[in-house]
């Protein structure tokens, strides 16, 4: 597995990379035997130090979890944990999709666009074109409805667009304010 272990403004010493090898890799292994690249940034966050890990499996899904303490060392173990928590509530549902799936997760490319807010301005606008402040392109993965609730669980996320994998539809999973899972399913 590829580690990138960075710090904002924060130096990381040759300890606390030996360390969130090892543990991290530990944590990998136990419930994901395939894990592909490992992003790991600590910041400072006022008194306290955070510790943001992101792991992407090879079968396409990522793992997130972060953690917060007044010690570095700390916070990664905080850290470690939630994704040890995550890893270890999704090992079964990791494993059937795993069997199933032969082949990773294919990605499609799309764009993104952010736009900017006319709240400042009382009067109606000229145009009723939005003005494009930033274009990124975003990857759509092609995922079964159960996946996708996955993923986003695993990534925090509120909202999901995936291609569906029984169709080829676009689909959207998302968090409901009862704390229920919606899907869009449009065919």
């Amino acid at each position: 597995m590829r580690y990138q272990i960075s710090g904002k403004q924060i130096d990381i010493g040759d300890a606390l990379q030996t360390r969130v090898k090892d543990e991290l890799g530990a944590v990998m292994e136990k419930y994901s035997q395939r894990p592909t690249d490992a992003n790991i940034v600590f910041s400072r966050d006022a008194y306290n130090h955070v510790c943001e890990a992101t792991v992407h499996l090879s079968s396409g899904l990522t793992a997130q979890a972060k953690g917060q303490a007044t010690e570095i060392y700390a916070a990664f173990d905080a850290c470690c944990e939630k994704m040890d928590k995550q890893l270890r509530r999704y090992k079964r549902r990791l494993k059937d999709h795993h069997r199933e799936r032969l082949s990773p997760v294919e990605f499609a490319g799309a764009p993104s666009y952010i736009l900017a807010s006319d709240q400042t301005e009382a009067e109606e606008p000229d145009s009723l074109q939005p003005i494009i402040i930033a274009e990124t392109e975003m990857r759509i993965p092609a995922l079964s409805a159960g996946e996708a609730v996955m993923q986003m669980d695993l990534t925090h996320a509120n909202v999901l667009v995936f291609r569906n994998e029984r169709h080829g539809g676009l689909n959207v999973v998302y968090r409901r304010d009862d704390g229920n899972i919606g899907w869009i399913d449009p065919q």
